[in-house]
């Protein structure tokens, strides 16, 4: 597999997912632990009883998969999920070789092999761990090997980290150029509204219009998970702005869903695939300011095509370096784009209203840079939100 020669199918429904070649299949910890966070061996047998179908069907299948921590829990004697970052670690460094344990005797009775590849973000958006990762993963897929992907929480930060599974299975989706990606949970679709209240299935999402005004899931309702239904429409979304289409469901319509049968909320994939990197910047970086824009600058940066200069900017807020990610906003506070700033925030108020010829001239030739280049810029849309909490 090469870069240049793996063209994704075009699946344009969930019933076409049987036609698929390359699937990335996440699930969630609240779909492999008990209620004392344990591994329940009944729910991670039968999922990969169904995964193992399609895989020795001929498809190739990487499996991103929560877990590690939870599974870490009841070892070290904790009676909950962790809160604070190192106790996480540890947790994960205990719990990931259990799960993988489990992983491993649950597929090799189906006659597959697996493997443990653990993530960072760094690993997706600096050059060169990106080609590493890409090279691993195609080669396990070649060799008939199904990767079991998991964010290495035992080095991960604060600052740089994916957050929760999702997001990383839209990009490693991104990554391997998934035919598709289907996102597991204990919940088997998104709704209208609770679905405690009679709300209704939404069946299929073509735009991000059709989610406008609905107040999607809670931010987390597991003791063992970090994600809840906001992050899964997010990744969703993520991947399928980026031309991946993708299916969430519960993971006990996992067979059904694999089938492309009518479950789930199927999110059709829209818009072409770009750059891993500003996927990253639009959906996951921990912004450290903000660039406030006139009237003009916010007409030029909204057409997607230019770059942001000193003169369309009106104010700085926060407190970054240079390379560092920023959201830019107009007067009113709305973002309508991020980007990587070439000054730190203590260079950029003596820059303010002055075009770079002039700054040239005062400053000297180092401020003839864009603040933003149009290559490190990307526009973001509304946000999905969930309930206030």
């Amino acid at each position: 597999m090469t870069r240049q020669n793996r063209i994704p199918s075009s699946i344009r429904k969930r019933s076409e997912l049987t036609e698929a070649t390359r699937l990335v299949v996440k699930v969630g910890s609240s779909s492999l632990t008990t209620v004392n966070g344990g591994i329940s061996e009944d729910a991670l047998t039968g999922l990969v009883s169904e995964l193992s179908k399609v895989r020795n069907g001929g498809v190739e299948l990487i499996l991103v998969s929560s877990g590690a921590i939870a599974a870490g829990i009841a070892p070290l004697g904790l009676v909950r999920r962790p809160r604070d970052l190192a106790t996480q670690q540890a947790a994960a460094s205990v719990g990931q070789g259990l799960l993988m344990a489990k992983y491993t005797q649950a597929f090799g009775s189906h006659g597959i092999t697996v493997s443990q590849v653990l993530l960072t973000a760094d690993d997706l958006i600096r050059r060169q761990q990106y080609a590493n990762a890409f090279r691993a993963l195609g080669r396990l897929l070649t060799l008939g090997v199904v990767p079991v992907v998991n964010e290495n929480d035992t080095v991960a930060t604060h600052e740089i980290r994916f957050g929760d599974n999702d997001r990383l299975a839209a990009l490693v989706a991104h990554l391997v150029k998934a035919d598709a990606l289907i996102l597991l949970s204990d919940v088997d679709a998104v709704y209208d509204g609770p679905p405690s209240a009679g709300a209704h299935r939404i069946p299929t999402v073509e735009t991000a219009a059709d989610l406008e005004g609905i107040t999607i899931g809670s931010v987390g309702t597991s003791g063992v998970g970090t994600g809840g239904m906001v992050t899964k429409v997010e990744a969703a979304t993520m991947a399928a702005e980026s031309g991946i289409p993708t299916l969430v469901t519960s993971t006990a319509q996992a067979g059904r869903a694999l089938n492309g049968e009518d479950v789930g909320t199927w999110f059709s994939a829209r818009g072409g695939r770009r750059p891993l990197r500003m996927l990253w910047l639009a959906h996951l970086a921990s912004t450290r300011g903000t660039l406030v824009l006139d009237a003009g600058a916010v007409t030029a940066v909204a057409s997607g095509s230019r770059s942001l200069l000193p003169a369309g900017i009106t104010s700085v807020h926060g407190d970054f370096e240079a390379g560092d990610p920023v959201e830019i906003a107009d007067a009113s506070g709305t973002v309508l784009a991020r980007g990587l700033v070439n000054y730190a925030s203590t260079e950029l108020p003596e820059m303010l209203g002055r075009s770079t010829r002039e700054l040239s001239r005062s400053l000297g030739t180092h401020y003839e840079r864009e603040v933003v280049h149009v290559d490190d810029l990307v526009l973001v849309g509304p946000r999905v939100t969930g309930p206030s909490r």
